[in-house]
């Protein structure tokens, strides 16, 4: 089905890894393509409630775009549109990410420069190595952040920070990344996978409909002003009280239970 990546699902959690660790699980379009079609099939198997991405190996979760390979391009004849390659290939993956509407954990293993960082920063929740590092590395060779960057970064550590960040490039390791906002949660390395776990584990018993339908109010929350955020929360809380899972967690309250949800 993949021939970039591993995909598979197991007890409602569907794991994605970037799987080019020769190159530090960096990103071309045939890769960018494929997490894209991953990510939408996470979204239209009922059975999957929470998404983990990750990198394979353990120095990079990803570390952005696969210049060596690039390289051609930008010295053949005429160069090509930068632009229009983030439109066909990096826009859709970032935008699949944001749009499904279920949990993606980040597990972040390594490295996430570049790109890689964008694709990290598009995640609803990342866990961190304390070895683990963000750089925004475009500065280095004469270009911005892209595929997201710029958006997500000043809303996670403001405007000041967001610039240092971005016309440096310095890197930022798991514990500042956690002080600045930028991760859920930073741990050594030796901990990482448990501490993923955890994280999975309450999101794959969460209630899936309305963890899918905050994030979306949440997104649309960047753009929209009070009264119109008050009518999409008074639609997606409708919606939400017809669910198999709101019943059951009102019952379970009245009885003085633990829950339990089925994403439905």
């Amino acid at each position: 089905m993949f021939e970039h990546l591993l995909y598979a699902t197991t007890d409602g959690v569907c794991r994605i890894t970037l799987n080019r660790p020769e190159v530090h699980n960096a990103l071309n379009p045939p890769l960018i393509r494929e997490i894209t079609r991953a990510i939408e099939a996470a979204g239209a198997d009922e059975s999957v409630r929470v998404v983990v991405l990750t990198g394979a190996g353990d120095k990079a979760f990803c570390s952005g775009a696969d210049l060596k390979e690039a390289a051609g391009r930008f010295q053949a004849p005429g160069g090509f549109s930068m632009g229009e390659l983030l439109r066909t290939t990096y826009h859709p993956m970032v935008q699949a990410i944001r749009n499904l509407p279920k949990p993606v954990v980040c597990r972040l293993n390594g490295v996430a420069a570049g790109a890689g960082c964008s694709l990290a920063l598009a995640c609803d929740v990342i866990v961190a190595a304390n070895e683990a590092y963000f750089a925004l590395l475009f500065v280095g060779i004469g270009l911005m952040p892209d595929a997201g960057s710029t958006y997500f970064l000043p809303r996670m550590v403001g405007a000041q920070k967001a610039f240092e960040l971005c016309s440096t490039g310095r890197k930022v390791f798991g514990p500042e990344a956690l002080q600045l906002g930028l991760v859920t949660r930073s741990v050594p390395a030796s901990q990482l996978d448990t501490a993923v776990a955890e994280t999975v584990a309450y999101y794959a018993t969460a209630p899936t409909q309305a963890i899918g339908l905050m994030k979306i109010a949440l997104n649309q929350s960047m753009m929209s002003d009070l009264a119109t955020q008050l009518e999409q929360e008074a639609q997606y809380q409708n919606q939400l009280g017809y669910s198999d899972d709101t019943a059951e967690g009102i019952q379970a309250f009245l009885e003085k239970r633990k829950p339990v949800f089925r994403g439905k």
